[in-house]
């Protein structure tokens, strides 16, 4: 069970991170912002699509590419809007990384 109480660590030094305090933080206020939030959610459901159109291997719709391109030139106009997609950034990679390390230990039985 020992396992488990280290990725139950893990958890909590992943919350207590200033990566996830700081992400959190300003994607809480965003999503308080009525108008913010509409903004990010249409980037972000636009970018879903594109990315589920790459994976299924559909071709790629030029239209759609470009306007996304656009929304977020708009998007990061907005200081925090703009933070709040680096954040993400900065805690996405956070994350990639753990899941690195954990597979590389791994690796030689999957």
């Amino acid at each position: 069970m020992q396992v488990y109480d280290t990725a139950n660590r893990l958890a909590q030094e992943i919350r207590e991170s200033e990566e996830y305090k700081a992400y959190k933080k300003l994607k809480d206020e965003i999503h308080n912002n009525p108008e913010k939030k509409q903004k990010v959610e249409e980037f972000e459901k636009l970018r879903y699509e594109i990315q589920l159109m790459a994976y299924t291997g559909e071709e790629k719709n030029e239209e759609k590419t470009k306007k996304l391109e656009e929304m977020y030139a708009t998007l990061i106009e907005n200081k925090d809007i703009k933070e709040y997609f680096d954040l993400e950034v900065k805690f996405n990679v956070m994350i990639a990384d753990i899941n690195k390390i954990i597979a590389e230990a791994i690796k030689d039985v999957l």
